[in-house]
C-alpha cells in the first residue's frame, strides 16, 4: 500500500531591501496612490546585485530542511519552478543542490510561469509515490527585478523577489496531497511572456535595442483569464477529490494582485476558508508566491492537523495548478525572518 505524501517542512526567503510604490512609480509615471488603489501592493522586495535566483532559493531550501529535520544529503530529488533562471543552461535546481550539499539528489528546473510551483509539486510527489521513504525538495523563486521595463507601469509596479520552499515526504494515512489538478491554455500563451533571448528570437543588438527581453504581459487579457478560468478550476479540483467547498480552511493563491484576488475570491464559494494574503508587502514573486504565502502561514501556528489547504496558482502558458492538502503539522515552527514579518493573512 502506498503511503501518503505531504509537506514535512516550509522555509521561504526575501531579500532585505524594500522598495515602496513612491520609488517603483516615480519611473512608470504612477503614483504610490494609483499603484495601492489599482493592485493592494506597498512594497516590494529587491535582490541584491550580486544575488542570482539560486542563491534566493537555497536560502529558502535550507529553512525548509530545518523545519523539516532533513539533512541535504537525504534528498532524494530537488526541483525549482522558476520563469527566472540563473542562466538558459544549467538547471537552476542543479546549482541549488550544489550550493545545499544535495549530493544524492537528482535536480532539475520546472517552468510553467507563476502557477510553477505547483505544477513542481505534482511532479515531486509523483516521483515519491512509489518510494515513500525518500524525500524531495520543492522551491518556487523567481528574480523579476531583471526582466522588468521600470517606465512599463503594468509590470513594473507588481514584481517582487523572493523564494519559497516545501519538503515533501512521508505522512499519516488521511494527510499530505489529496488531489491536484493542471491544465493550459496555450491557444492563449501571448498574454504573458518574454519576447527576446530564446530559439524563436535569439538576443541580437537588435532585439535589446527593443527591450524585447523584458517581461510583457497584457493585464486586461490575464485579468479575463483569471476569472475565467479560476472558479471553474477549484470546482473541478474539489469534486475530484470528493470535497465538499464548506470543509476548505485555507485558500493559498499565487499573490498576482490584490485587488483581483479580492474581486475573484468571493466567486470561489469557500465560506470556511481564510484568504492567506502576502501581497501587500512582497508583491508578486512570481513562482514563489504560494510557498511564501504558505510558510508564514504555517510558522505564525495558523494550519492546524488534518485542515484542508487548497493552493492555486495561475500564470503565462496560460496555465492554472491547484492542490488539495490535508495538513499535517511540521517538526518545529518559528517565527518568520524579520523580511517576512510585515505580511498580512486576510480574507480580501
Amino acid at each position: 500500500m502506498r503511503r501518503p505524501i505531504g509537506v514535512v517542512g516550509t522555509g521561504s526567503h526575501l531579500p532585505p531591501t524594500a522598495v515602496g510604490n513612491h520609488e517603483i512609480g516615480a519611473a512608470a509615471g504612477v503614483t504610490d496612490e494609483w499603484i495601492t488603489r489599482k493592485t493592494g501592493i506597498r512594497s516590494r522586495r529587491r535582490a541584491a546585485p550580486h544575488e542570482a535566483t539560486s542563491d534566493l532559493a537555497a536560502q529558502a531550501a535550507r529553512a525548509a530542511l530545518a523545519q523539516a529535520g532533513i539533512e541535504p544529503d537525504r534528498l532524494s530529488y530537488v526541483v525549482v519552478a522558476t520563469s527566472t533562471p540563473d542562466h538558459p543552461q544549467p538547471a537552476t535546481a542543479g546549482i541549488v543542490q550544489h550550493l545545499i550539499g544535495a549530493t544524492n539528489a537528482a535536480a532539475f528546473d520546472v517552468n510553467s510561469v507563476c502557477s510553477g510551483f505547483v505544477f513542481a509539486l505534482t511532479v515531486a510527489s509523483g516521483l515519491l509515490r512509489d518510494r515513500p521513504d525518500r524525500h524531495a525538495l520543492v522551491i518556487g523563486a523567481d528574480i523579476y527585478s531583471r526582466i522588468l521595463d521600470y517606465s512599463d507601469r503594468r509590470t513594473a509596479i507588481l514584481f517582487g523577489d523572493g523564494a519559497g520552499a516545501v519538503v515533501l515526504g512521508p505522512v499519516p494515512e488521511g494527510q499530505g496531497l489529496l488531489d491536484t489538478r493542471l491544465t493550459t491554455r496555450g491557444d492563449q500563451h501571448e498574454l504573458i511572456g518574454v519576447p527576446a533571448g530564446g530559439s524563436r528570437l535569439p538576443t541580437s543588438a537588435a532585439t535589446l535595442a527593443e527591450g524585447s527581453h523584458h517581461f510583457r504581459m497584457d493585464g486586461r487579457g490575464v485579468r479575463r483569464f483569471v476569472e475565467d478560468s479560476l472558479a471553474r478550476e477549484v470546482d473541478a479540483l474539489l469534486h475530484s477529490a470528493s470535497v465538499r467547498p464548506e470543509d476548505i480552511r485555507h485558500f493559498v493563491p499565487h499573490q498576482a494582485n490584490g485587488v483581483l484576488l479580492g474581486e475573484v475570491w468571493p466567486t470561489l464559494g469557500l465560506p470556511n476558508a481564510t484568504c492567506h494574503l502576502t501581497v501587500e508587502h512582497h508583491g508578486n514573486t512570481g513562482a514563489a508566491s504560494i510557498p511564501i504565502t504558505l510558510d508564514l502561514a504555517n510558522r505564525e501556528g495558523l494550519l492546524a492537523e488534518h485542515d484542508l489547504v487548497l493552493l492555486c496558482g495561475f500564470g503565462g502558458g496560460m496555465s492554472v495548478g491547484s492542490s488539495l492538502l490535508s495538513w499535517t503539522p511540521t517538526h518545529t515552527t518559528h517565527p518568520p525572518e524579520p523580511a517576512l514579518a510585515a505580511s498580512s493573512r486576510t480574507t480580501p
